[in-house]
Parts: C-alpha cells; structure tokens; sequence
C-alpha cells in the first residue's frame, strides 16, 4: 500500500509478500492453510535454478455445471488449486502456458491457494484466487485492493473496498487507462492517484474508514461513482480461514491473512461488466 497509515496493515502486508501461499493436505482430504516462510523446496535447495514466473488465474466464465477458469502457468506445468475445504482442481498448461480448470458451482464464494509445478519445482501465486456464485473471479491480497477481473471503463468504477480492524482502507477498481483520480469518504478528500495501463486502480485511504455506513465516491475523467459501505470491524472467521456474508451491495468476505490478521474485502456488485 502506498501510504496506508495503519501499523498492522503494513505488517500483514511485508509478511505476506516476503512468502508464498500453500495449502497442504492430499487431493480429495482435508488440507490446511499454511504460510511458507521459505519458499518452495526445490528453490531453497538450489539458488540458481532459473526463476518461474508464478501462475495466474486470468479469466472465469459462468457456466451450467459450474464456473472455467482459465489462466497461465509455465507451458506443460502441473497447475492446482486447493482449498481450505480439502476441494482440489487439478490440470496441466499447455504448450503455450494456458489452463483451464472447472468450479462445480458452489452457494457461496469459494477460496484457493493456486501453484504449478514444473520438473520438481513448485511454484505458489501470491494472494488468494476467490469465486463467487455469480462466476466472478478475485484475487484478494493481503494489505492491499481485491483484483476483480473486469475490463477498462471509461468512466470510475468501484469493484472492491478492502480495510482491517483498524479501519486502514483501499479502494480498488476500473477506469480508463492512465486517468486520474480522486476518493472521498464522506465527502472529505481521502486518497488520489492514476488508473494504471490497464485501466485498473488501487488507491490507499489517508484516513482510518470509521464504524458505520460510509460514503464513498471515487471521481475521474469520465465521471464518477459513488457506494454506501458499511464498515464492520472484521468478524473472525469460524471453521475455516473465510466468512462470507451477503450485503446490499454484494458479497462481504472476512478472511485469514498469511500473518495471521484478518482484513475484509467489500465486494461492490454492478462495478465489474
């Protein structure tokens, strides 16, 4: 984050950037979060080994019998994703490094580890890879905006609002490519910034969001947006490392950081198209 004034946050944030996401457990049983301080065996053991890009989840698509994900990996690698749930996808990248795996469809959102692994090196992505019901693909990421797939726009759209139990805050979503921006909370100013190439943003809040419904609006080139949160400090997940709760304005999801925090990520429905 870039100037998020939150302690905790920034902690959450170097721990889980300094490692990789595993998640342990044999297909089909029951698996467990881990955090790998280290890395993947293979590349502690042997330093010169030359460097895999990680995976990535690219796309997902709505289907009958459940949701394809398609992504991309290094080409004929072993890719999987695991969930905490012991639910385990796997496949294989083709030639050219794409993937696609199926989701059977599922009432709530679903979260997973993604790795490859390639001549006996295992390789995990950063942040989780989460699907909704609707079919919508997220990276969360902790101490930092969600990622939700979506397309440039020309005019601001918010697709997630991400904060912890201090109330240190992101907002993250589409505009066009290289626009600036401007966000309000309760229409004092609260963080400024630029849409990157690709049309995506991620803007840190310089103030702590406080309890209760907030205003937030996020004005550009092209218009502006504006969504009524209400911030509840995050509530400890039960029986697993993910609670997902459904609002007015789409799926809240409260969930386990690799340091061991809790951050929730506000997901704002009708902003990703």
């Amino acid at each position: 984050m870039n100037r998020i004034r939150d302690r905790r946050f920034k902690s959450t944030l170097a721990l889980a950037l300094a490692a990789p996401l595993a998640l342990t457990g044999c297909d089909g049983g029951k698996g467990s979060w881990r955090h790998d301080p280290g890395g993947s065996d293979t590349e502690r053991s042997s330093p010169q080994a030359g460097y895999l890009t990680p995976p990535r989840a690219v796309s997902a698509v709505l289907q009958a019998d459940g949701v394809e994900l398609q992504g991309e990996a290094a080409p004929q690698a072993s890719v999987r994703l695991g969930s905490p749930t012991g639910e385990a996808l796997v496949g294989r990248a083709d030639a050219d490094g794409r993937w696609r795996l199926r989701a059977p469809p599922a009432a709530a959102p679903r979260l997973f580890g993604l790795s490859m692994t390639l001549e006996g090196r295992t390789v995990q992505a950063q942040g989780y890879v989460m699907i909704t019901p609707e079919g919508k693909l997220v990276l969360l990421r902790a101490g930092a905006g969600a990622e939700v797939t979506a397309t440039a726009s020309d005019a601001p759209r918010i697709l997630a609002v991400d904060y912890d139990r201090s109330g240190g805050g992101v907002i993250s979503g589409v505009a066009a490519p290289g626009a600036g921006l401007g966000v309000r909370v309760d229409r004092a100013p609260r963080a400024e910034g630029k849409a990157d190439e690709a049309g995506r943003f991620t803007l840190s809040l310089n103030q702590a969001l406080k309890a209760g419904v907030r205003t937030i609006q996020v004005a550009g080139e092209g218009g502006e947006q504006q969504v009524d949160v209400e911030v509840a400090p995050p509530a400890p997940p039960t029986g697993g490392p993910v609670r997902t709760t459904r609002t007015p304005i789409g799926w809240r999801v409260d969930w386990m950081t690799p340091g061991g925090g809790v951050q929730t990520t506000q997901l704002v429905e009708g902003g990703a198209r």
